[in-house]
């Protein structure tokens, strides 16, 4: 019973920004790493970013310098600052976070349903 919404995806012109957020909800007992990854058409999917839950981060090569991964702890969500967009970066990009829930404290991976992020002219 937990769940991962991602927002903020949508058109953006070559060289353009968006802010992607990803908020967790739902019988949660603490979140480790949150991630973004993306898929484009036929190809497979790929990390972008993640964050761990005391601020460590790590980037995909093709993104370092451009893109930002933050995280709101109280929140429980992640976002992802994406500046200097390419038209080859087109693709439904996915939250996941390392999710220990309450009662079992079990530790899963969960996805969000993505959103599409499309850079174009």
């Amino acid at each position: 019973q937990v769940q991962l919404v991602e927002s903020g995806g949508g058109l953006v012109q070559p060289g353009g920004s968006l802010r992607l957020s990803c908020v967790a909800s739902g019988s949660i007992f603490s979140i480790r790493t949150m991630g973004w990854y993306r898929q484009a058409p036929g190809k497979q999917r790929e990390l972008v970013a993640a964050i761990t839950n005391d601020g460590s981060t790590n980037y995909a090569d093709s993104v370092k310098g451009r893109f930002t991964i933050s995280r709101d702890n109280a929140k429980n969500t992640v976002y992802l600052q994406m500046n200097s967009l390419k038209p080859e970066e087109t693709a439904v990009y996915y939250c996941k976070a390392r999710i220990i829930v309450t009662i079992t404290f079990w530790s899963n991976d969960y996805w969000g349903q993505g959103t599409q992020v499309t850079v174009s002219s």
